[in-house]
């Protein structure tokens, strides 16, 4: 098809849930309480790990970092998520799904990096104990997180533009819960093959390496813990190791069977579940699995409290 210099869609019409009519209202309950919690557990991750001293540590800092990934990432979605399921004005204008379909890219590539870099810190740490503040210092930990946020920047960027550079001349319906770029590639006017080989390439080298890498780095980090003599150690190692790649597994593996393939064969519903997983389930899990698991967050969070208790008694 000819390409064509201007779009004539002004806007986008979400479709959401729409084909589940007697469950918008169920369903916008459901997803306001994880939205709500999840806005919850990190902010008081994000403001204990600033707060207390003693938590100025790479590990705790790339928690932090990851924090405000995930609360940003939350941002970008659920309102209009909530706003699609509460009302009937479910058109979402030709920018505002630009700006959507920018910061969900961008939010969700430097969570991809940071979450390998996170692995590398754990790596490092479990692995080469000795050498570990040579491997993970103030330099390279700085190196790590301001790679992680512009490697977004970038891929946002680039991605987005391309996709908003093909015209929309009709229908204007997306079928999905929020300006991703498959669903909306799908309305596009034109020969977008170029960049699905573009998009499968970033997919492989956004998602999947830091996955490998991630997979590697806990592989190296399941053997360290054999070794422990300890039964006790091992199995809180296990545990940890095991949550933490369950987390990862969830966010890398949806993510990747929804951006492999723009035009994949899955339904308009598994697509939308797929991204519920990486945009809903990952962010409320993160802070629970992540953190208030870890013996030293319960203790700051707990002087934390009995420091607003005593500020009230007093």
């Amino acid at each position: 098809m000819k390409r064509q210099n201007q779009s004539s869609v002004v806007e986008f019409i979400l479709l959401g849930f729409s084909n589940f009519p007697e469950l918008q209202e169920q369903l916008f309950g459901a997803f306001l309480v994880v939205y709500l919690a999840t806005l919850i557990g990190n902010t008081i991750i994000i403001v204990i790990i600033s707060l207390d001293q003693s938590l100025h540590v790479p590990m705790y800092l790339f928690l932090l970092n990851l924090s405000l990934v995930d609360v940003s990432f939350s941002a970008v979605i659920m309102p209009q998520m909530l706003v699609v399921l509460s009302t009937e004005k479910t058109s979402i204008s030709f920018v505002s799904c630009f700006a959507q379909m920018y910061f969900i890219l961008f939010f969700g590539g430097a969570e991809c990096f940071l979450l390998g870099a996170m692995a590398y810190d754990r790596f490092a740490a479990i692995c080469h104990p000795l050498s570990y503040p040579m491997l993970m210092n103030k330099r390279v930990f700085m190196k790590l997180v301001m790679f992680s946020w512009a490697s977004g920047v970038m891929v946002a960027t680039v991605q987005t533009t391309w996709v908003f550079s093909f015209p929309f001349c009709g229908p204007s319906e997306i079928n999905h819960i929020s300006c991703e770029t498959p669903p909306v590639l799908e309305l596009a006017c034109a020969d977008t093959f170029l960049f699905e080989i573009y998009a499968f390439t970033g997919t492989i080298l956004i998602i999947m390496v830091p996955f490998l890498l991630i997979l590697l780095s806990y592989i190296r980090i399941l053997f360290a813990i054999l070794k422990m003599p300890s039964t006790t150690g091992r199995q809180k190692a296990f545990s940890t190791c095991a949550s933490h790649l369950t987390s990862v597994t969830l966010f890398y593996g949806t993510a990747s069977m929804t951006y492999l393939q723009p035009k994949s064969g899955y339904s308009p519903e598994t697509k939308k579940l797929m991204s519920l997983a990486y945009s809903l389930l990952t962010p409320l899990l993160n802070p629970l699995i992540y953190t208030l698991r870890n013996s030293e967050m319960k203790r700051a969070l707990m002087k934390f409290w009995r420091r607003k208790v005593d500020l009230r008694t007093f």
